[in-house]
């Protein structure tokens, strides 16, 4: 039986970098948001793990061995005797190394279709695990919803039921690295930002004040971002200068940005416009949640 799953686009809607630890990892806070833009990937249980990837972005995707679905299908399978993979179809949609987590997500939804395969609930201790240790972002991916993040995403706060949120997505078609960007802030280990707390998102905020909270959030990440990728600042620009845009942002560590609007209609045309201008950015109208 073939099982399907979307693996949804990510968007940081905030990104506070507060430390480094003494390990190296960075310390993050960060309102995480999930799009209705999404790669979608399919399970055909059997005896033998292996994954195909087609579509749009598959040729930025990598090799597919080295594939974060492979990694986190192994993490499980060394949690939980008996466990039973297959063969999985990769759909990549999403842009590559963009901020946007896509490979993250891919690696979440390949943990929920063995879980669906092999009956374990969303909560099991050993999936819960498994996510963690393929990779810092897979953890929030797992549930889809949006929340806070902190600590190396590590630490998840619970699900947020945001009011509606329209948004635009542009990718330039330039990848960037997050350990790059990490490098380029230049932040030592065992030190602190110091940069300011992030405001309080709270449990039923209307859509005025989720945007007043917002305004006074940040992407810690963005200044280096754009010095690695200068790009960043013109998607920043045009998003900005659209009509009904009240916030433009980067997601992540680049190169994807978003634009905020309150109406659907708006998201849509500010697409379609960016799409026109510019045929080489990826741009993609979305609802966020």
């Amino acid at each position: 039986m073939r099982l399907t799953e979307r693996a949804r686009a990510k968007i940081n809607l905030s990104l506070h970098v507060t430390a480094r630890r003494a390990d190296g990892l960075h310390e993050l806070e960060s309102l995480v948001a999930f799009a209705g833009v999404c790669d979608h990937l399919a399970l055909e249980p059997g005896p033998a793990l292996t994954l195909s990837v087609a579509g749009p972005r598959a040729v930025g995707a990598g090799d597919a061995a080295d594939n974060l679905v492979l990694r986190a299908a192994r993490e499980l399978s060394a949690r939980v005797t008996g466990l039973r993979t297959g063969a999985f179809h990769l759909t990549k949609n999403l842009p590559v190394a963009a901020g946007v987590g896509g490979g993250s997500a891919d690696a979440a939804a390949a943990l929920r279709l063995i879980a669906r395969a092999n009956g374990l609930a969303p909560d099991d201790p050993a999936l819960l695990e498994a996510a963690a240790a393929t990779g810092a972002d897979v953890s929030v991916c797992l549930a889809q919803r949006a929340r806070m993040m902190r600590g190396a995403g590590e630490a998840l706060g619970p699900p947020l039921a945001l009011p509606q949120l329209f948004a635009v997505l542009v990718n330039p078609g330039v990848p960037v690295a997050t350990k790059d960007v990490f490098a380029l802030m230049k932040l030592a280990p065992g030190a602190a930002t110091g940069f300011g707390a992030h405001p309080t998102i709270g449990a039923g905020m209307d859509g005025d004040a989720l945007f007043r909270a917002l305004a006074k959030a940040r992407n810690d990440m963005e200044d280096a971002a754009i010095t690695a990728a200068p790009v960043i600042s013109a998607v920043l620009a045009v998003l900005g200068a659209a009509r009904g845009c009240r916030l433009a942002r980067m997601s992540g560590s680049g190169a994807t940005c978003f634009g905020l609007f309150e109406e659907r209609r708006a998201a849509m045309r500010a697409a379609h416009v960016i799409r026109r201008d510019h045929p080489g950015w990826w741009a993609r109208a979305a609802m966020l949640g």
